[in-house]
């Protein structure tokens, strides 16, 4: 009997069942919709090379556009291959009692596809820097998500081709910046590795950690305190370990957000009415922004912030060159600490000034 600790196919069945329809568009329509994502995401890579000094081989990874239920696909399979030596873990312990275990991962399974179906419907495009790729590639895939382009761009009430090509030098950063830098993406697995070997799987260890989070909701509710469900989760070294990743994301986030934003009104001609209304979406309200609270999708919104930032300082002081320099090795990455205050960066890696 399947000992996982989550059951993919109940969590993709969820996940698809909940997940909400895309906007109303023709058969032209989307079909001129998806040709132009593709074309963008070719003419994006010129751009993002030229801003960012990092030269890197033509078209290393695929572009798939999709639709809500292919995102989804996408993201069972990603979190499938990154739970994988939890899994193990889990199977060791939990094979002796294959009932409990089959009950459980039905259960997680139903979560992760309620999450999934919540955010399929918010995500524009998604680098896959953990996709193997084809032998001899540095891996990873690019997705660009149509309907929630579409809904967006109508929503904002923006030039579609101006906004196709601004979404797509954001994500095109991306594989520019796991391309260019080929040590990055094991790093990141690395860390990701940490976390998930340090995972307690023991019951009582778990309980345990259940009791003190619900005693730290209570605390937040009272206080104010910013906590996520995330937050519940982690052990000191998890937390540790956490900060390494939410740097190194602020990073790649935030650069992104740069590059995007750099590429000046010859290229989008619309770009700053663009990032204007896109910025003020990104605040959300309401019960939505409650939701992405507890799910600690607001400090994603603070790594696009403090991220932008931290790029910003640093290239204006040293220029891109110097900037650069972030990418030498794991070393050269800002801590946390340095995400906030860029100087302290500046002084710890003098060959960027």
């Amino acid at each position: 009997m399947d000992t996982s600790m989550v059951d993919w196919t109940v969590a993709l069945s969820t996940a698809r069942r909940l997940v909400k329809p895309g906007p109303e568009i023709s058969l032209g329509g989307a079909e001129q919709a998806v040709a132009q994502l593709r074309s963008s995401a070719v003419r994006a890579e010129a751009y993002v090379v030229d801003v960012t000094g990092l030269p890197v081989p033509s078209a290393t990874a695929p572009v798939l556009v999709v639709d809500r239920p292919g995102w989804i696909q996408a993201n069972v399979d990603g979190f499938r291959q990154v739970l994988a030596p939890l899994e193990e873990r889990s199977a060791e312990k939990l094979g002796a009692s294959p009932g409990v275990a089959a009950v459980g991962s039905r259960v997680t399974g139903a979560e992760l596809g309620a999450l999934l179906s919540y955010l399929a419907p918010k995500v524009l495009g998604q680098f896959d820097p953990f996709f193997p790729g084809a032998p001899g590639e540095p891996g990873g895939r690019l997705l660009l998500v149509a309907p929630n382009i579409v809904a967006v761009e109508r929503e904002l009430g923006v030039d579609p081709a101006d906004f196709r090509l601004w979404v797509c030098l954001h994500e095109e950063t991306h594989r520019v910046q796991f391309t260019a830098v080929p040590w990055l993406r094991d790093h990141l697995n690395a860390q990701i590795g940490e976390i998930v070997g340090s995972t307690e799987l023991d019951a009582g260890a778990v309980l345990q950690m259940l009791a003190d989070g619900a005693k730290r909701v209570a605390s937040a509710l009272r206080t104010g305190e910013e906590l996520s469900v995330v937050d519940l989760v982690q052990t000191r070294a998890q937390r540790e370990t956490v900060d390494r990743i939410t740097a190194v994301m602020s990073l790649l986030e935030g650069h992104a957000d740069v590059v995007m934003d750099s590429v000046g009104p010859s290229v989008v001609p619309s770009v700053a009415a663009i990032r204007r209304r896109f910025s003020v979406r990104r605040e959300g309200q309401g019960f939505d922004k409650v939701v992405r609270r507890l799910l600690g999708l607001d400090a994603k919104m603070r790594q696009y912030r403090d991220g932008a930032r931290f790029c910003r300082t640093v290239i204006d002081a040293v220029g891109m060159a110097g900037f650069n320099q972030v990418w030498t090795s794991p070393e050269t990455l800002p801590t946390r600490d340095e995400i906030a205050d860029p100087t302290r960066w500046l002084a710890r890696v003098p060959s960027a000034g």
